[in-house]
């Protein structure tokens, strides 16, 4: 077990992320080859995140909402906006762009969530991509004595999320009340971790505050306890045997790949996102 702290990035326009991984300590966990947690940023003309369309492969996408509301449309025709308690995967495989945008909602006057790749496995890399929405009701939900788990997606302590994926994996939202105390055995070929978001944990007399990590060893039984009550996320899997590359917003088994993704890019090959006229450039190097 090790804890292991997020880095404060900035996307432009002073709004900020803690990246959680790929960090020096954990360059993934499971599948999960990069975390995000976005927020809570104050919500005042719903243009506090603007995504422009920009391109994915070999990868899938977890966005997942605490606060606020944002529309997503992708090249493939997705057109949704994401609210609190919902899950939107996509799933890029052999390419897909998309966008993303705050929105103004009278319900939320913050913007806060998590947002997460999965690397595919290599014989699904190329995959036809594919989008699929979860509304409250559909994720099931796992629970004990003050704390409550959604999972919204994979399979964990034997209940099933319906997203389809493509390698074995959990991915859950958790939500402790104080005092509460867990012990979740976890199966010995898999990885996990747990993110705080809200709040605090204690793990082995180590207090987990907002922006740690703790990354459990392979098949290490998950333990916590939580004096004050907790938002966290949970999620491990399988760890893939190939090295994943990552430069930019794609993922892959083969660097050659990537430069044909970039090249694509660079040259308008790729998939067009309806109703978007306008596209982030592809970074230099």
């Amino acid at each position: 077990m090790k804890i292991i702290s997020s880095v404060l990035k900035d996307l432009g326009d002073n709004f900020r992320v803690r990246r959680i991984l790929p960090s020096f300590d954990a360059r993934h966990v499971g599948p999960f080859v990069f975390v995000d947690h976005m927020g809570p940023v104050p919500i005042h003309t719903g243009k506090e995140l603007v995504v422009r369309s920009h391109p994915h492969i070999g990868l899938a996408t977890i966005t997942y909402l605490y606060d606020g509301v944002i529309f997503h449309r992708d090249s493939i025709g997705t057109a949704v906006p994401i609210r609190p308690f919902e899950v939107n995967w996509m799933t890029a495989g052999s390419g897909i762009a998309h966008s993303e945008r705050s929105q103004l909602d009278p319900q939320f006057s913050f913007l806060e969530g998590i947002q997460t790749w999965v690397a595919l496995p290599k014989e699904s890399e190329e995959v036809d991509p594919e989008f699929f929405h979860l509304d409250r009701e559909q994720i099931p939900i796992l629970s004990g004595d003050l704390w409550e788990l959604r999972l919204a997606a994979g399979e964990f302590l034997g209940e099933r999320s319906p997203v389809k994926v493509y390698s074995s994996l959990f991915y859950g939202d958790l939500e402790a009340k104080a005092g509460a105390k867990a012990e979740w055995n976890i199966p010995s070929d898999q990885e996990s971790a747990l993110y705080v978001s809200r709040g605090s944990l204690e793990v082995s007399g180590n207090k987990v505050q907002v922006g740690q990590t703790v990354v459990f060893d392979l098949g290490e039984k998950v333990s916590f306890s939580s004096r004050e009550g907790v938002r966290a996320v949970l999620l491990g899997g399988v760890p893939l045997p190939e090295r994943r590359h990552l430069w930019w917003n794609f993922v892959s088994t083969s660097l050659e790949r990537i430069e044909r993704a970039k090249l694509e890019w660079k040259e308008e090959r790729f998939p067009v996102v309806p109703d978007e006229v306008d596209r982030i450039p592809l970074p230099p190097g």
